[in-house]
């Protein structure tokens, strides 16, 4: 369990409404349309599938499977290069989008199984840690 997960009441999140803590434990948080079940990350207003607007707050599971991804090796001075993002397919029907680390570039492939972990990104004004989330080859169950 990383740091940021322990200090559930004090984070500010990346971008609010995409994760939460909940007994120690981050999720990801993504929408499901009452009306024909479709599930996104992150939760639109209206359904794509069915233009339905009752649509309710779902956990997701955090572990799935890189679906696609890029060495990134020029970006701006913030980002220390090469970094991999991925596109992660998650059992519940939605592909979400992360940097993947814990990993060298090279070992990197689609089908690869990861897991979701949140950590702190940067720090807010008022000092309080803003968390976002990262891919990370999963372990085993």
């Amino acid at each position: 369990m990383s740091e940021v997960e322990r200090v559930s009441e004090s984070y500010v999140p990346f971008r609010p409404g995409l994760l939460r803590f909940e007994g120690g434990r981050g999720v990801l948080v993504g929408g499901r349309c009452r009306s024909c079940g479709a599930v996104y990350f992150p939760a639109p207003e209206v359904c794509a599938r069915c233009q339905g607007q009752d649509l309710e707050g779902v956990d997701l599971s955090g572990r799935g499977t890189v679906y696609t991804y890029t060495v990134v090796r020029q970006s701006t001075p913030e980002f220390r290069t090469p970094y991999v993002l991925v596109y992660v397919d998650l059992p519940e029907g939605v592909r979400v989008l992360g940097q993947l680390v814990g990993c060298e570039p090279e070992a990197v492939r689609v089908g690869m199984p990861v897991e979701v972990v949140f950590e702190e990104v940067a720090r807010d004004p008022q000092g309080r840690p803003v968390v976002g989330w990262r891919f990370h080859p999963a372990t085993e169950a």
